[in-house]
């Protein structure tokens, strides 16, 4: 009993000196980013509203956010986040999308962004969320789609296309994780002492969580400031910590490796790659996945690092509109 109590003691001193450290290390990048966002000043890229649905779905609350009109004869363009994000990493890239006419739908991953209280008690890992999507798929009457995915999302739709390859008219992976090029050290140390993160107030998570952003990076300062603020907001709610950590518990490279055993190039599938330069999850694992998945190579953005649907959504979008043009015969419409 004693020496339980007294490893818990230790485990909750290393934290509190770990969230010391990179509070200090925050405030210090915070303000940095500051003075650099101000001598770079700010853009006008348009910005998609939040349009939130949700539904139940087999007993699960599932949100989304949608941009344009479904019909029978406009394909979908479904679009999957990852950790520490939420459909909002699209808003800028779904502006550039319109003139295709094609509806575009945002999903949430169960268990994260404003949906966080239905991940609790609840697998969320890459397979589970694979399906939750199978379901709301089949929920809302979409057979066939055009998918992109950024970092866990890309792992969710590499799931999906091994289970369900008839969903797929086209995929476009963002930065994603894949084989064995993920957890990211950060998420490693999270991962490890989730029973703590669990019980940490919001404002004690807020350094470590923003020191996990920093650590992937942006390589525009002002849509860093932005996006911290942005991704931060459904982590400060109460159950916020109790959600990152439950996060953390479910990220196994396994799953990506698994999945990568039922992958095969399927010549009809048309599938780009877009990847920072910089980006911690290596652009070797990018190559390695266009071989896999049959690609033209993989688009490497020269100088950026992670969150490329924030800070280079015309690229992005562009990769969309070509595998959209591949699907439908025509050229892309360019915004």
């Amino acid at each position: 009993m004693d020496n339980s109590r007294s490893r818990k003691s230790s485990g909750l001193g290393r934290l509190a000196l770990w969230g010391t450290v990179a509070w200090f290390a925050y405030a210090a990048y915070q303000k940095r980013q500051t003075l650099k966002a101000r001598r770079s000043g700010t853009d006008d890229m348009p910005v998609a509203p939040a349009l939130s649905r949700s539904a139940l779905v087999e007993g699960i609350l599932i949100r989304w956010e949608e941009h344009g009109e479904r019909s029978p004869g406009k394909l979908p363009i479904v679009m999957v986040h990852g950790i520490p994000t939420n459909p909002r990493l699209w808003r800028y890239v779904i502006p550039q999308l319109e003139e295709t006419g094609a509806p575009r739908l945002a999903w949430e991953m169960v268990g994260y962004g404003y949906s966080i209280d239905e991940g609790l008690g609840r697998a969320i890992s890459i397979p589970a969320q694979a399906e939750y999507l199978q379901l709301w798929l089949e929920a809302q009457g979409i057979e066939r789609a055009v998918f992109v995915g950024h970092d866990v999302g890309g792992g969710v739709l590499q799931a999906l296309l091994a289970a369900h390859p008839e969903r797929f008219a086209g995929l476009v992976l963002v930065d994603s994780v894949a084989f064995d090029n993920w957890p990211v050290p950060m998420m490693k140390l999270v991962q490890q002492s989730h029973s703590l993160v669990d019980m940490l107030p919001p404002g004690v998570l807020k350094p470590l969580f923003h020191t996990g952003i920093r650590d992937l990076g942006h390589d525009d300062a002002g849509r860093g400031e932005e996006s911290a603020a942005l991704l931060w907001e459904p982590y400060s709610r109460p159950t916020g910590p109790a959600g990152f950590a439950n996060q953390a518990r479910y990220l196994h490279a396994a799953d990506t490796m698994e999945a990568a055993t039922r992958l095969a190039t399927r010549p009809e599938l048309p599938v780009r790659i877009v990847w920072g330069e910089k980006d911690p999850l290596s652009v070797d694992s990018a190559q390695r996945l266009a071989m896999l998945l049959g690609a033209p190579g993989v688009e490497v953005i020269p100088g950026a690092r992670h969150f490329n649907p924030e800070d280079h959504p015309d690229i992005v979008a562009e990769a969309i509109r070509q595998v959209l043009a591949n699907v439908t015969g025509s050229p892309p419409s360019l915004p």
